[in-house]
Parts: C-alpha cells; sequence; structure tokens
C-alpha cells in the first residue's frame, strides 16, 4: 500500500537565543490527511519550531516545505497564503467586534484583494467579502458558536474563545493547522467538544498538528505522536508505543523518577 504524501517537511530546523539552543536540527514529516500530535515538556523546543516554520520568528538554519514548495524564511502572511495557519497559545479576539466580524477580519490577508481595489471598493472585494461572511457563518456553525454569530466577542467564555480562534485559522481553506495548546485551561466538557471538532475539520481534508500538554487528548487524537525534549526529537510513532517509551518517560519524570518506576514493576 503506497504510504500517504507528506505535505510538511521539516529539515534541520534550529533555533538559538544567545548562548541557548531552543531547537536543535530538528527534522521530521506530517502526512498529508493525518492529526500528528506534539509533545514535550516545559522549554523542549514545541512552541518555537512552531513559530519558525510560521514564520513568526526566524530560524538558524534548516529548510521547510508545504506541499513541495519552500516555506523557509517566508512572512507570515505568505505562509499563510501558501497554506499553512495556526492559533497561538495567548486566545486573541477583537471584543468589540461580533464573532463573524471577527473572523472576516482574520480571512482579510489571504483574500487576494489589493488595496486599490480595497479603496475603490470594486466588484472582487464585494465578492471577497460575501464569500467570507458565508464561510465564516458555516465555520461559526462546525465550532458550535452558530448562536453568537452576531454577538460580539466579548460575551464569550475562555473555551468559546478557543473555538473562535480555530475557527478563524480555518478561514483561507489552509491544507495545514497547527494548534497550539488548543484546550489548556478550559473544562471537560469543552475538551470533549474541541475534540469533537478537530474531527468534523480532519473529516473535511484538513491535515492537523496539536501541540498539548494534555496527554490524554493527544494520545485520543492522533494516531502519531512527535515527542522534544531540549530542542530534539527522542520519540516519534503510534501512541502506544509513546506511553511506554523509556526516553519519553524520563524526560517527562526525570531519570531519578523514572528509575524508581522501573523498580517497583521489578
Amino acid at each position: 500500500m503506497t504510504e500517504p504524501a507528506s505535505i510538511l517537511e521539516v529539515r534541520g530546523l534550529s533555533k538559538r537565543y544567545l548562548g541557548l539552543t531552543a531547537v536543535d536540527n530538528l527534522s521530521f514529516e506530517v502526512e498529508a490527511g493525518a492529526v500528528v500530535g506534539m509533545i514535550g515538556p516545559n522549554g523542549s523546543g514545541k512552541s518555537t519550531t512552531i513559530d519558525c516554520i510560521s514564520g513568526f520568528q526566524p530560524a538558524d538554519g534548516g529548510q521547510w516545505f508545504l506541499d513541495g514548495h519552500e516555506m523557509t524564511g517566508l512572512p507570515p502572511h505568505r505562509i499563510a497564503r501558501a497554506g499553512l495557519t495556526r492559533t497561538f497559545q495567548a486566545v486573541r479576539a477583537y471584543d468589540e467586534l461580533t464573532l463573524l466580524e471577527n473572523l472576516c477580519v482574520a480571512v482579510q490577508e489571504n483574500d487576494g484583494v489589493g488595496w486599490l481595489q480595497a479603496l475603490g471598493r470594486g466588484s472582487r472585494l464585494r465578492r471577497s467579502e460575501a464569500a467570507a461572511e458565508v464561510r465564516g457563518r458555516d465555520l461559526l456553525a462546525t465550532v458550535g458558536l452558530a448562536d453568537y454569530t452576531d454577538a460580539p466577542a466579548a460575551i464569550l467564555s475562555y473555551g468559546q474563545r478557543k473555538l473562535l480562534t480555530i475557527a478563524a485559522s480555518m478561514m483561507a481553506r489552509p491544507k495545514l493547522v497547527v494548534l497550539d495548546e488548543p484546550v489548556a485551561g478550559v473544562n471537560p466538557t469543552m475538551i470533549r467538544h474541541i475534540e469533537q471538532v478537530i474531527h468534523k475539520l480532519n473529516a473535511e481534508g484538513v491535515t492537523l498538528v496539536l501541540i498539548e500538554h494534555n496527554i490524554d487528548f493527544i494520545m485520543s487524537l492522533c494516531r502519531r505522536v512527535i515527542v522534544l525534549e531540549s530542542g530534539c526529537k527522542i520519540a516519534d510513532g503510534p501512541p502506544g508505543l509513546i506511553r511506554s517509551d523509556p526516553h519519553v518517560i524520563a524526560a517527562y519524570l526525570g531519570q531519578t523518577r523514572a528509575a524508581e518506576l522501573d523498580q517497583r514493576r521489578v
């Protein structure tokens, strides 16, 4: 059977801050149509990796490709237009705007309408705005926020804001979406709802990379998990193998604690 093609390929990514190496010669691939988890203890380089490949931080080395096209060194808006979007750990929303208006703002940098057309409010701009509204309403229904379409974002709970940011990341019809801590700080009911939303998006053909500290959430959603420690990849495989990998156990518990657990198993 032919293996799925890689939609994202990262080769030798490195990022340093003065004397600290945050990401060290990291390479990995993400298959088209997959939901891949990326985990690791605090300071392991997860968010720095995503900041680099999405253009929000310059890398010190390496290359990365989206659907066969090199993205190395491109600014965030060009990477987003190419098909890679992301959310952030800090939830961002314009409280004074409605949910639909928030989504329309999110798509403006990716609609291809130039400043001259916007100034003259030409037919292309009007078509783009109409399409954005249709897309926004569909996505609000997908994430379960349709009842709040015309309400200001200020009324949303923290978990609902997470849903809004997921919808915003989908506005430009991306090929790959990176969700950075999508369930951090939300209650168990909302975690289950976000899990269902991710299933829906993936069923529609979207490839997703999930960065998360909630290990149970990652293990239940992802068929493949990448584990980082100190900027290096220490494991990559299905959840069952990751859970039992001694390097992963040591990374999360520390060598001493892991050794104690091993003694108890004997």
